[in-house]
């Protein structure tokens, strides 16, 4: 393992990053806020949770239009969320299943967030009297979301599934849609190349902030053994990456 690999794995020892973000200080200055919103500027942003999606759906809300998602199954052409433009009463945070017009798709960012599962798990799947049942069925957990901690422990196998959310965003497969793929750790030092591949403002002002607490975290070696697999397909990740479909990849390379 390289000392990447080794600060990566081991950060999770000593502390979890709990981040809150820098309310839009323009908020009472109506004129700056304007000249940067853009209605027609649109981003989806995915994640399995605990990994900064509420973070970076509070920083795009400053520049357009954003939904925040937790389907673990981004659609083959790219659908609207929730209850928006369909009589189903399908969940906020959801692919609908209604195709978003090809016409439209020029307005569409979709970007996925993603994090050590370790960090994740103990920020967003695990309340102090069990399972956060509502959040396991929001990115749709086999059992309903009923999964305990200590049973993913006694099993040794990834019973949230969170390799298989991940593969689903990173892989490359036919999508009439790119994907931004976005490593949590390395946003705070890289935001201003993140805005340039968003084509929003580089505002120092609006930056989101992190702000750390240390917390205790416990069966380090045993989650690191569940997860090995997907923290090296991490490891092995750049900043961002973008997922287009075999077919443009095909045509570049030629």
């Amino acid at each position: 393992m390289n000392k990447f690999s080794l600060q990566f794995t081991n950060s999770i020892h000593n502390k979890i990053s709990n981040t809150k973000i820098n309310k839009n200080p323009y908020k009472n200055n109506a004129s700056v806020t304007n000249n940067i919103y853009d209605k027609n500027r649109i981003f989806y942003v995915c994640s399995y949770g605990g990994s900064g999606s509420t973070m970076l759906f509070e920083y795009l809300k400053n520049f357009g239009n954003v939904y925040h998602i937790h389907d673990r199954y981004p659609p083959s052409q790219l659908e609207y969320i929730g209850k928006e433009n369909t009589d189903k009463d399908i969940y906020s945070e959801w692919f609908n299943g209604v195709k978003i017009p090809d016409s439209e798709l020029h307005k569409y960012k979709v970007i996925y967030i993603y994090r050590n599962p370790i960090d994740a798990i103990y920020s967003r799947f695990v309340k102090h009297n069990g399972p956060n049942i509502p959040h396991l069925q929001h990115i749709k957990c086999n059992n309903n979301g009923d999964i305990n901690f200590f049973d993913v422990l006694k099993s040794g196998k990834d019973l949230y599934g969170l390799e298989e959310f991940f593969d689903n965003y990173t892989i490359c497969k036919k999508r009439n849609y790119h994907i931004y793929c976005v490593k949590y750790e390395m946003f705070w030092n890289n935001i201003s190349f993140f805005n340039k591949l968003m084509e929003i403002p580089d505002i120092k002002s609006l930056y989101p902030i992190k702000k750390e607490r240390a917390k205790k975290l416990q069966y380090i070696t045993n989650l690191r053994t569940i997860y090995i697999s997907l923290i090296y397909k991490m490891i092995k990740k750049p900043f961002i990456e973008l997922i287009r479909s075999p077919q443009e990849e095909e045509e570049e390379e030629s």
